[in-house]
This record gives structure tokens, C-alpha cells and sequence, in this order.
């Protein structure tokens, strides 16, 4: 190697230096600094990375498996209990001398001919029409009150002067009386099977196969088929009277005895109200207090609402026209309903068998009833 060589690698060597340390060398490099001494290794810190908490992968969603739905058993058809009892000789509402003495005055008199006219007025106000189905509701404060045959004697007027569908309803969860006095023989379907099943696609053809047919017309829907445990529950009465209610154009509903949840509820969402009374002291007294609670609701329920004074005995120890002037005057209606032997004596009821003042009291109720419907505003929810 020559001197030129070996200064341009001492010039090289210096431009190596200078780029290192920031500043050029002049002249020459001595020998000891020639070649660069061997870097000291850099110790790095080794870096602490915090703990990650681990959260667990979130497991894929699966819908779970339906439950069975097990197959709907329909109901066997059963007896009506009391309905296979020995037969007995039915006897007429009003005794025969009664009726004897009415048949002379009509044949005497222009009386018959006013007591047509104004049965004629009360059946017009019972045809009305209606523009949606009209729920009435029968309860009582205490049992033996009449209230199953009030309930009866609604149903026979409906259907016998309707022409339209008329539904009677069984929710009496106290095992009722209301097949017996509508002289049903067997049963098969109630309240409570049928809100299981019951769809909002189904056609009257189709509701009324789960009915039992009356003989003066219209349809039964019982509460029970006379088995204790079997009772309508507040569910069932809502999801069935929902269900329903266009299909008819009236319901008559046999409900329990207040302070019922049932009957709390029915009384709330029906468009009128009958209230039974037997017409004594106590039953008066009772009748005041409830019609004092049904004013104080948040949308009054007196307008809908009729009072029906039974006569538990031809001979009463209270005035009924008092009473009933004592009761008008809080705004509900009332109507008394007199002693009569066939309703007296049980089983089923024959239109034929009632007395002249039963079949006139009956219309009436029925007219004022659904007047009353048509008029007063739901308590529960829109009209």
C-alpha cells in the first residue's frame, strides 16, 4: 500500500469519527484512535407490563329450547248436577184465584189494554240496538239474594226479545246454580277452558261449538262443570270477555258475591251493574253502603248501576216503596222483584210458569239494565 492510500484511510477513518462525536478532526489521526474502541453493551430495563385482566370470551348466544307445550285434553261432557232429581209437579208463580181475578178485570175492563202498551213500550227499549256488545253484570252482597235467578230471568227476556246473539256467562267460583235454572243438561266446556284456547281469528260458528245452546235461544258459557277447585279466576274472565265481546250483543255475567276479586273486577269493566238485594231491614241497609263505595270510584259506577229488591216472602215487613225512593235517590235505578212460588220453589225457569208481576218486573229490569249500558261510560276503560 502506498502513502496515498494509506492517508485516504486515515481521511475516511476521520470522517467516520467526526460524524460520531459531532466535530470534524484536523490533521492527521493519531494511531490510538484509528479504530473506534468496541461500543459498551447497552443493558436495557426490561419493561414491567401491568397484569391484563382476562376477560373471558363471551359465549355465543343460543336461544333456549322451547318448552313442550303439552296438547290441550278436551273436557268429557258431564251431567249438570240436580238436573237427574225426581220430577215434580211445577207450580204456577201466582195462585189460581189471582189469576182468575186477572183474567175477569182484562175481560172487564180497558186495564189489559194499558198493560199491553206499556209491555209494548218496555220490549221496544229492550230491542234497542246496540253499536258495540254490552256487558251486564249481576252480583249481590250476600248469598240468597236471588242473584243466579235475577241472572236467569235476564237471559229468557234477552233472547226471547233480542235478535241478536245473546251470551250468558257463569263466574261464580262458588260452584253456581246457573245451569240448573237455565234447565241445561250436561256440560262440557267453561270459562277456564276456554280462554285457553279461545284465538282473536275464530268466527262465531267457531266460539259458539265451545257454548251450550239454550232452548229459548242464545248460548251458556258455565264457570265450573259442579266440580269444586274448578273456579274462574280473574285471568280466565278477562282473556274470555275480550275474546268474545264482539261476537255478541249482549252478555249477561252470573258473577260471585262482593267483596270478590272476580267480582270486583266485573263490576269495574262492565258497561252496567245489577245489584241484589233481599228486601229486608239488613239488605237495605247493606245496599246503602255499597252504592255509597260504587259513587266514591274514581269514575262513578251509579249511573250504571240497578238495584233488584227480592221478595223472599209474600208478606214483608219493610215498605218497599220507601225503600226503593231511599235508594233512587243516589242515582242508581231499582226495580222490585215480588214474590213468586215457581221461582220459590227452584230447578229451572219456565217463562209460561212465571206470575204477571215476575214477567213485568223482568222486562223492566231488562229494559233499565241496558239503557243504562247503552248510556253510562265504561268505569274500567273506554265504551
Amino acid at each position: 500500500m502506498n502513502q496515498h492510500d494509506d492517508q485516504d484511510q486515515q481521511d475516511w477513518q476521520s470522517g467516520v469519527l467526526g460524524e460520531l462525536t459531532g466535530a470534524r478532526p484536523r490533521g492527521p489521526v493519531a494511531d490510538s484512535v484509528s479504530r473506534p474502541a468496541p461500543a459498551e453493551p447497552v443493558v436495557q430495563e426490561p419493561v414491567v407490563q401491568e397484569p391484563v385482566a382476562q376477560v373471558p370470551a363471551a359465549a355465543p348466544t343460543t336461544r333456549p329450547a322451547p318448552v313442550p307445550r303439552r296438547p290441550y285434553v278436551a273436557p268429557e261432557t258431564v251431567p249438570v248436577p240436580g238436573s237427574d232429581a225426581p220430577a215434580r209437579r211445577a207450580r204456577h208463580g201466582d195462585p189460581l184465584l189471582r189469576r182468575t181475578l186477572r183474567t175477569v178485570r182484562a175481560a172487564l175492563g180497558s186495564s189489559a189494554a194499558r198493560a199491553v202498551a206499556a209491555e209494548t213500550g218496555l220490549a221496544t227499549r229492550v230491542q234497542q240496538p246496540v253499536t258495540t256488545g254490552r256487558h251486564i253484570v249481576v252480583t249481590s252482597i250476600r248469598g240468597g239474594s236471588g242473584k243466579t235467578t235475577v241472572a236467569a230471568l235476564l237471559t229468557r227476556t234477552y233472547n226471547h226479545l233480542r235478535h241478536d246473539p245473546v251470551l250468558t256467562l257463569e263466574a261464580d267460583a262458588a260452584l253456581g246454580t246457573l245451569p240448573v235454572r237455565l234447565g241445561v243438561p250436561s256440560l262440557r266446556w267453561t270459562c277456564g277452558d276456554l280462554a285457553q284456547i279461545v284465538r282473536p281469528s275464530m268466527q262465531l260458528t267457531d266460539i259458539t261449538g265451545y257454548l251450550v245452546p239454550l232452548a229459548e235461544g242464545g248460548w251458556l258459557l258455565p264457570g265450573s262443570q259442579g266440580r269444586i277447585g274448578a273456579q274462574v279466576d280473574v285471568a280466565a274472565y278477562r282473556t274470555v270477555m275480550v275474546a268474545l265481546r264482539r261476537y255478541f250483543g249482549v252478555t249477561v255475567v252470573d258473577c260471585e258475591t262482593l267483596p270478590g276479586e272476580v267480582a270486583r273486577t266485573a263490576l269495574d269493566t262492565a258497561h252496567a251493574r245489577v245489584l241484589t238485594v233481599p228486601a229486608t231491614a239488613e239488605g237495605i241497609t247493606s245496599t246503602r253502603a255499597v252504592l255509597d263505595w260504587l259513587g266514591s270510584l274514581p269514575v262513578p259506577a251509579l249511573p250504571g248501576t240497578v238495584v233488584v229488591l227480592t221478595a223472599q216472602s209474600p208478606h214483608l215487613a219493610i215498605d218497599l216503596g220507601k225503600a226503593a225512593g231511599e235508594l233512587r235517590a243516589t242515582g242508581a235505578g231499582v226495580v222490585v222483584l215480588p214474590y213468586d212460588r215457581h221461582l220459590a220453589s227452584g230447578g229451572a225457569v219456565r217463562t209460561e210458569l212465571l206470575g204477571a208481576g215476575t214477567r213485568r218486573a223482568a222486562v223492566e229490569l231488562a229494559a233499565e239494565v241496558l239503557q243504562r249500558a247503552v248510556d253510562a261510560p265504561v268505569a274500567g276503560g273506554p265504551r
